[in-house]
């Protein structure tokens, strides 16, 4: 996601490692590798023309004092450091204010009119919505209007069925009129949100905008929200552009950002239009919808990861007092391969994994750009599933016979049995660990104290947004030689490994 961005940000911290001050002409470098990134990634011209003054004039002519104090710590920082920092603040105001509310009328049923191109995910995002509003405590009501697209309204019906959310359609009937019944048909039903799946075209034609401006001259809708591909690039710009002038939109949800590594629309949009960016949609599974925070994007295409976005997904998946005890009893050295499993379970419920490791700070600075393999909780959970209760609960009782069978029971082979066990031992041990040392207490202890996972204080602070200006804190970028040894260890473990095989 967005790696392309991700990228010339990367290399523009390089190009200050080492350095002692911020030049004019290595800001020139830096800012050269960023206009690069930004133009690659498809964002609009004066956008990346603007971004760059920006941050060159702020940070041209600034000194930056590398020794500060902050809440009676002292703390280093660097001009690189500084120079990405500016990055990030222009990255937030670029994409920025969070602007995510959805507006309900006073009397309901309040109305959200979905409308873009063909393609574009309106009917899979209009159930994302619905059990979005669901878990808010909303009845909403899914309504097929796109009666031009074959299948539209079955498939429709099948995201409403799977979501237990009811879908209100009618045949031989205007788009216009089935809106305008619909919202009849709520408000005698007792549903308090109308979500109006509309039809899209392949362009922007008269037909369709005609079409579009008659359903909410009916409807008069509380929320328009435009439904954005982000793969498209500048023509979602193009796009967003159009509809606003004929609708006057509430707002933008861009969906498939997760296959996109440019992302050049999640920055342009907002600036071009004035409207705000509501949701990201990721991946095809129904939670996959989270509202748009700036600084959680800014701070991913810049390789801090989302430390708020990664909470607020284990929230979706975990039962808060259930984690509790679980957590006491593993503490004390009472993990077995069923807790195991349930981990990993909870893990992939949360989605895809390479998006959850992007949401780990300094990730992708640790393991550069390494894929990560999905296939390898399928291969654990396969391998649990093999086993007896008896060897779930207690482990230790798993020797070379029981292995073959484990192996020959989830096709896999005895050696990965072994790596599996390995992994549970070293977790377990580490966990027990913890507990003696009384570790669990001084992390609890120091998270409060962390901005933004503690003491009320603001998420954004995680980035360092309340400190001064100089004193914010990023961490040093790896050396070249850093690097290099980093890359030939990798190698010669995979040539072990091989080694290993043939053997």
């Amino acid at each position: 996601m967005l790696e392309v961005l991700s990228n010339g940000f990367n290399k523009a911290k390089d190009r200050f490692a080492g350095r002692v001050e911020l030049t004019e002409a290595n800001i020139d470098d830096a800012l050269k590798d960023i206009r690069l990134s930004l133009l690659e990634a498809d964002v609009n011209f004066s956008v990346v023309k603007d971004f760059i003054h920006d941050v060159k004039e702020k940070a041209l002519g600034v000194i930056v004092d590398t020794r500060v104090s902050h809440k009676s710590q002292k703390l280093k920082t660097t001009p690189g450091e500084h120079f990405i920092n500016i990055c990030h603040q222009e990255l937030v105001t670029l994409m920025g204010p969070v602007d995510v509310d959805i507006s309900f009328a006073s009397k309901p049923p309040s109305t959200i009119m979905l409308i873009g191109l063909q393609g574009c995910g309106k009917t899979t995002t209009a159930g994302k919505i619905a059990g979005f509003l669901s878990k808010k405590n909303k009845t909403p009501l899914l309504v097929a209007a796109d009666t031009y697209r074959p299948a539209a309204v079955e498939q429709l019906q099948v995201i409403g069925n799977s979501l237990s959310i009811p879908v209100f359609s009618e045949k031989e009937m205007s788009p216009p009129a089935i809106c305008s019944k619909a919202i009849e048909h709520a408000r005698s039903t007792g549903h308090d949100v109308v979500i109006l799946d509309t039809a899209g075209r392949l362009a922007i034609d008269d037909s369709l905008m005609n079409e579009l401006e008659t359903i909410a001259a009916n409807t008069r809708p509380d929320n328009i929200f435009l439904v954005c591909d982000a793969m498209i690039g500048q023509d979602a710009v193009k796009t967003a552009v159009e509809f606003d002038r004929r609708l006057d939109l509430s707002g933008f949800i861009l969906t498939k950002l997760d296959g996109d590594a440019r992302g050049g629309a999640a920055l342009s949009i907002k600036k071009i239009t004035g409207k705000p960016i509501k949701f990201l949609c990721t991946g095809e599974s129904f939670d996959r919808i989270e509202e748009f925070r700036p600084d959680g994007l800014a701070s991913r295409i810049l390789g801090f990861g989302d430390v708020v976005g990664l909470m607020q997904d284990f929230e979706q998946v975990i039962d808060e007092k259930k984690a509790e005890k679980d957590a006491a009893r593993m503490l004390k050295g009472q993990f077995t391969l069923l807790d195991f499993l349930e981990q990993i379970q909870s893990i992939k419920k949360m989605g895809p994994l390479q998006d959850i490791v992007e949401k780990i700070p300094f990730f992708s600075q640790m393991a550069g750009n390494v894929a990560v393999d999905e296939r390898e909780l399928v291969k654990i959970e396969s391998l649990i599933n093999s086993m007896t209760h008896k060897e779930r609960v207690n482990p230790d009782v798993i020797k070379e016979s029981r292995k073959k069978r484990i192996a020959s029971g989830s096709g896999r082979t005895p050696r990965e049995v072994s790596e599996v066990l390995k992994k549970f031992n070293t977790m377990r041990k580490m966990m027990k660990n913890m507990g003696k040392s009384g570790l669990l207490s001084k992390i609890s202890g120091g998270l409060s104290n962390i901005p933004g996972l503690g003491g009320g204080a603001d998420p954004g602070d995680i980035m360092g947004n309340n400190l001064p200006a100089a004193s914010r804190k990023f961490p040093k970028p790896l050396s070249t030689s850093e690097k290099r040894k980093i890359k030939s260890k990798r190698k010669k473990a995979k040539k072990a490994r091989k080694n290993s095989r043939k053997k």
